[in-house]
């Protein structure tokens, strides 16, 4: 179950507009100082405004004194490139918060290089708004900061300058609609996803959205819309998916049998529920002990089923 912020939104939009205001403030004067020192020029260089060859020497100066303005533009590249690195360590160290704060960083930052037209923007806001959804469990935020990216690449009036440009906004697409979530915007992340798998004709392609995680998103928007057949179909291709990857005995199956067993049990099917119920609680018994919370709400879970298999019965014979 999502938990929603525990301090309200408006405290946190409070702390989020503080955490940019210091960043935009860190970011200016850096660059303030990165631009004064380098396009100040040497005492010894000067010349006094009475030499014949003083006009040409500052033209000279002057064209030196821009280019090394521009050059100041590679320090919010350099912000941007470690606070990327940064995001994957912090993820992998299970740090969310630190990471999402990184991920609203490479927002700004990529503002301030790319402008908020373009669409490596968009590419950013995406990422933020995956983060929200995955790393702290705020699909509100999520879909918020996803219809900004949106936004941004519908307006886009650039063209894509290479196929690893047009790979990684395939690759945007991909994480924006499944963020968005809703049936209709899963089943654009789908087709973007095989668009994508085509153009690296059947070479690695690294998707923070995995295909599974897509088509477990697919089951349960089926599911919530009530086409019961075509959840099933779903989740039993997530279970090939994960018993192929990792085998019949990880974790990853717990959840998925149990919510194919609440299919079935929508479906009136209560034999095949008890069979999912059954495949949960083994696997639960395997990696953990029979005493274990896992195993417990497994076999209340079972318990359930049998009692709900029990009364339609009942209720058959009394008929």
């Amino acid at each position: 179950m999502l938990l929603p912020c525990p301090h309200g939104l408006p405290t946190c939009l409070n702390k989020y507009r503080l955490f940019r205001t210091e960043l935009w403030m860190d970011i200016n004067m850096s660059f303030i100082q990165t631009w004064s020192q380098q396009t100040k020029i040497p005492e010894h260089q000067r010349t006094d405004e009475s030499s014949p060859t003083s006009g040409s020497e500052e033209s000279e100066e002057d064209t030196k004194a821009k280019e090394k303005a521009i050059d100041c533009m590679s320090h919010p590249k350099e912000k941007l490139a470690q606070s990327q690195k940064k995001i994957a360590q912090l993820i992998k160290g299970k740090k969310n918060i630190e990471a999402n704060k990184e991920l609203i960083r490479c927002v700004i930052l990529s503002r301030i290089i790319f402008g908020e037209e373009h669409w490596k923007c968009a590419q950013a806001l995406a990422t933020l708004a995956y983060g929200y959804l995955t790393l702290r469990g705020l699909p509100a935020q999520a879909k918020k900061h996803a219809e900004s990216a949106k936004n941004v690449l519908l307006t886009w009036k650039g063209t894509t300058t290479s196929d690893k440009e047009e790979k990684q906004i395939l690759e945007t697409l991909v994480m924006l609609y499944y963020t968005l979530g809703a049936y209709f915007n899963l089943q654009k992340s789908e087709r973007n996803m095989k668009e994508l798998r085509k153009s690296y004709e059947g070479g690695t392609y690294g998707l923070q959205v995995s295909e599974n995680d897509l088509t477990i998103a697919l089951g349960r928007a089926s599911l919530a819309n009530c086409r019961l057949n075509l959840a099933l179909i779903y989740f039993e291709r997530a279970v090939d998916n994960v018993t192929a990857n990792k085998g019949d005995n990880t974790s990853d199956l717990v959840s998925l049998y149990q919510e194919m067993a609440q299919i079935e049990q929508l479906r009136r099917n209560h034999e095949h529920a008890i069979q999912y119920l059954h495949q949960a609680h083994s696997i639960c018994v395997s990696l953990y002990t029979e005493v274990s919370p896992q195993a417990a709400e497994a076999s209340a879970l079972l318990a359930k089923a049998y009692a709900m298999s029990g009364e339609v019965q009942y209720k058959g014979d009394k008929s």
